[in-house]
């Protein structure tokens, strides 16, 4: 959010959040592997790990210090007329709401909105009635803004009687019962108050249930959406999970920013983004959609960690030290000592030798060829290098160069927790592998064909046993891949893609493109595993 600030403050309209509200919150998911959809569990990632930790390190106290802060945040994004919905149960409203009264005020207080969820089957075994509400706070920004009255048909009910008139809309209805008998009955159309009868979504639920455990249905969302904002304007959700707040405003023709720190959530949500039907999808009962969604672009901007030691470095006027101390940090973490002697080598890992990437740049090929140099000279046989980031494509270039030198080559990637001190104490940072795929591309005139024909994730020991037991070929490691076929050295453009969903398993594994007119081109092709890591490599292809 805090990025955010420079371009979008005092921008957003409507902010919808539904934050981790429980201690025992639980970030694991079934992930389907293969053409057979086989679901294995799968447990937090690292970054969902740290959202754990950072939420409920602490218990309640935690949660109240995170959310504070970003609901400060929130209020800077807000625009004049925004208004913000707070979603949370009775772990802790009683605090939430306090807490919006003290960031908002309370004179800007809204609502408190019960969502019933009739549908929850209950099975309280404690001397309790069992639980069937959550509650969502509605605020606003300023006093000053617009508000859309929804309305719902009660059918076939007794006409409201004794009641204000001007809030009730009837109409004669001439229809026929199950046995086809002729029968006429009163509708009313009453004003919706701050009670929600929506049902919660379940696995039956074909249509909308992605196996995500926190999604909301989206005719909840859809309410909010058509109550507090038009067409055009900006919705933002904070944690947007599986999607849920960016699929109802992109069919409601509202602009929407979602951010996750959960690299499946963002892909679970790209997915479903792509996956808006083509022909028509009702939402509720009464709108029809046809349309596809509009271009969307996919960012990472968490690099907060990493300036950590650039500002350090400049704090001191003395960037040796700092570097040091970073690559001492790092070293540690992975398990590894200090050496010196070597510009390409910075530290040892029993008889493995460890190269660490720059903090504010990718590892580049050039990088690697260096210090496989140097571990060959050191008369050693295997190398491990750790970086934040990589030059697209360098894993297939350089494990073949690592090949003809005799060494074993590991790339891991840096975690973007390695400053969390819960993490550390906990032992539990993890530096996964590169993975690394190989195309095969032919031109022929103006026409191109682009094959998969191989996808590696090297060294699978910190991938669970049962999922690697489910991979029975290659292309079961992959759950998407898309191509840009004109690539410009900026922003990818999803030109062709194939994915995988609950209903179609099948990942086609080539694509054929015409181009116009003959020229040089760079042809971007992006997958995306099981796991939610992208992998990426650029070809250059010449079309006569």
């Amino acid at each position: 959010m805090s990025s955010l600030l420079e371009k979008f403050a005092g921008k957003i309209d409507l902010i919808y959040i539904d934050p981790p509200f429980a201690t025992g919150a639980d970030f694991t998911v079934d992930i389907e592997i293969g053409d057979k959809g086989k679901e294995v569990h799968k447990e937090h990632s690292i970054i969902e790990e740290k959202a754990y930790r950072d939420t409920w390190g602490q218990g309640t106290d935690s949660f109240l210090s995170m959310i504070y802060e970003r609901l400060s945040l929130m209020k800077e994004l807000l625009s004049d007329k925004g208004a913000i919905f707070v979603h949370c149960d009775w772990h802790v409203n009683a605090q939430i709401r306090l807490i919006l009264d003290e960031i908002f005020g309370s004179s800007n207080f809204q609502n408190e909105i019960l969502w019933y969820y009739y549908n929850k089957l209950h099975g309280a075994r404690k001397m309790v009635f069992p639980r069937a509400t959550d509650t969502i706070f509605y605020y606003l920004k300023n006093r000053e803004t617009g508000f859309n009255f929804q309305h719902i048909s009660e059918e076939r009910d007794n006409p409201v009687k004794k009641l204000k008139y001007s809030f009730i809309k009837g109409k004669i209805v001439n229809d026929k019962d199950e046995s086809g008998k002729a029968i006429t009955y009163i509708s009313t159309e009453r004003q919706i108050d701050n009670v929600w009868r929506i049902r919660c979504l379940q696995p039956a639920n074909k249509r909308e249930w992605l196996d995500f455990p926190t999604q909301k249905p989206e005719n909840l969302i859809q309410r909010i959406l058509e109550s507090t904002t038009n067409e055009g304007d900006l919705v933002a959700d904070f944690f947007c999970g599986s999607g849920t707040t960016l699929t109802a405003a992109e069919k409601l023709n509202r602009r929407w920013i979602g951010v996750d720190l959960g690299r499946f959530a963002i892909h679970t949500t790209r997915k479903r983004l792509l996956n808006i039907n083509t022909t028509a999808e009702l939402l509720d009962e009464s709108i029809l959609y046809s349309k596809n969604a509009k271009p969307f672009e996919i960012l990472n901007l968490g690099k907060y960690e990493r300036q950590f030691w650039q500002v350090k470095a400049f704090n001191r006027k003395d960037e040796k030290q700092a570097l040091y101390e970073y690559l001492a940090f790092i070293l540690k973490l992975y398990g590894a000592e200090p050496i010196a002697g070597s510009q390409y080598i910075h530290g040892k890992k029993g008889s493995d030798l460890v190269y660490i990437g720059s903090v504010d740049s990718p590892v580049t090929v050039q990088e690697v060829q260096d210090a496989l140099s140097d571990t060959k000279s050191m008369g050693m046989k295997e190398l491990h290098v750790l970086g934040w980031e990589w030059e697209m494509g360098l894993n297939d270039a350089i494990q073949e160069v690592a090949k003809q030198m005799g060494i074993r080559l590991k790339l891991r990637i840096i975690p973007m927790d390695v400053l969390n001190e819960q993490a550390i104490n906990k032992k539990d940072i993890k530096f996964f592998e590169l993975a690394y795929f190989k195309a095969d591309l032919k031109v022929s005139n103006r026409n191109l064909s682009v094959e998969l024909n191989d996808f590696v994730i090297p060294h699978t020991d910190l991938i669970p046993e049962e999922v690697q037991k489910s991979i029975t070929k290659w292309s079961d490691w992959i759950d998407y891949w898309a191509i840009d076929f004109d690539f410009q050295n900026d922003t990818f453009n999803n030109t062709w893609t194939s994915y995988r969903t609950k209903q179609n398993r099948k990942l086609v594994l080539n694509s054929e493109k015409k181009y116009d007119k003959p020229g040089k081109y760079k042809v971007y092709v992006k997958i995306i595993d099981i796991f939610g890591i992208d992998t990426s490599q650029v070809f250059d292809i010449t079309v006569k």
